[in-house]
């Protein structure tokens, strides 16, 4: 007698480690934070194949896009060390959106790309909670993203996240820096700390070498390590936006990966210079630490760290007053940093 052989058991996609009612549980989740950032041009809702957003071209005599994308670096790491993944989303958008103001550009929508190894429907909400929260705060919509489950690809609890911000400005009010001249102002606004840039330097002092604890309470920082390091990066577009049309801005520059040393060239046209007077702000007492512990030099500072001025606009100096002035009135703290000097697209300190 024939023996009967027994059926194979069947291998499902949640074997392999991908669990499709876990994204479906996220995605219903994150519809609430989602749908708090829409705008009246969006015309579709959450779970299409691609967002519509109908561009107002009547607002507009030459509207010329502006698309920007980054990501949070390894900023995500303290994420993963304290566990708190409800800001981190702001950050994602507060790189995309600061950088397209540098042109001028009002932010109209935003996309996400998050990635993680095993998808935990509460971890996603919380990490597009801060997401919409950024969006809010630019006055961006939330148009679509995608998630995506990577068994072996990330480490227990481990994801990445990306951003793509898209915003409009009319061709004949591009900033790009080409009418800044020698007598020129500059006008810092204060970051909210160290952004998301330099956290690999940041992490091997605090963290490795000093050896401080994520959750400990630091007596310079007057909080613990943690949350110093994941306080969000500041967004620049609700107070800067309404300067445009009121002053000459003629250039402005988002201090993040290279300072203020890599990052105020890229707007300096052949002949400039800038000269910074660093007493003119106060460091924040999270880059005097890191300086300490390290020790870090103050050159090696400045070309990785915001040193706390997180954007910088170039102003007629006959004007910079004012501007510093209307900063102030909406909550920035804004100050007259230096001036632009004849010279080869460098930086000077005194």
């Amino acid at each position: 007698m024939l023996e009967k052989k027994q059926k194979p058991i069947a291998i499902t996609y949640a074997d392999a480690g991908v669990d499709i009612n876990a994204g479906n549980r996220a995605v219903a989740m994150m519809k609430k934070s989602v749908h708090s950032t829409l705008r009246p041009e969006v015309l579709t809702g959450i779970g299409g194949f691609g967002g519509l957003f109908a561009l107002d071209t009547a607002k507009y005599r030459e509207p010329v896009l502006v698309s920007g994308t980054d990501g949070v670096g390894t900023k995500l790491r303290v994420a993963f060390l304290k566990n708190q993944h409800n800001t981190i989303g702001i950050d994602a958008v507060a790189m995309c959106v600061n950088d397209i103001l540098t042109l001028g550009a009002q932010p109209l929508f935003f996309l996400d790309y998050l990635a993680v190894g095993k998808l935990k429907p509460e971890q996603v909400a919380d990490i597009v909670s801060g997401v919409a929260e950024g969006c809010r705060q630019a006055g961006c919509a939330l148009i679509g993203g995608e998630t995506a489950e990577m068994p072996d690809f990330y480490g227990a609890g481990e994801y990445d996240i990306a951003g793509f911000a898209v915003g409009v400005v009319d061709k004949n009010k591009i900033i790009d820096g080409a009418a800044i001249v020698p007598g020129d102002a500059l006008v810092g606004l204060a970051a909210s700390g160290l952004h998301s840039n330099g956290y690999s330097l940041a992490r091997r002092v605090l963290l490795d070498k000093a050896g401080y604890q994520i959750d400990q309470l630091h007596p310079v920082l007057g909080r613990t390590v943690g949350e110093e390091m994941l306080c969000p990066t500041r967004i620049y577009v609700s107070t800067v936006l309404p300067l445009l049309d009121k002053y000459g801005i003629k250039g402005m520059a988002h201090i993040t990966g290279g300072g203020l040393v890599e990052n105020l060239p890229r707007i300096l046209p052949q002949g400039t210079a800038v000269q910074i007077n660093t007493g003119t702000w106060e460091i924040p007492a999270i880059f005097r630490v890191i300086s300490r512990e390290g020790p870090v030099e103050t050159g090696e500072m400045y070309r990785v760290f915001n040193m706390g001025i997180g954007m910088v606009l170039v102003v007629p100096a006959a004007q910079a007053g004012n501007v510093v002035a209307e900063l102030e009135s909406h909550g920035e703290d804004a100050r007259l940093i230096g001036r632009v000097v004849e010279g080869d697209r460098e930086v000077r300190f005194i």
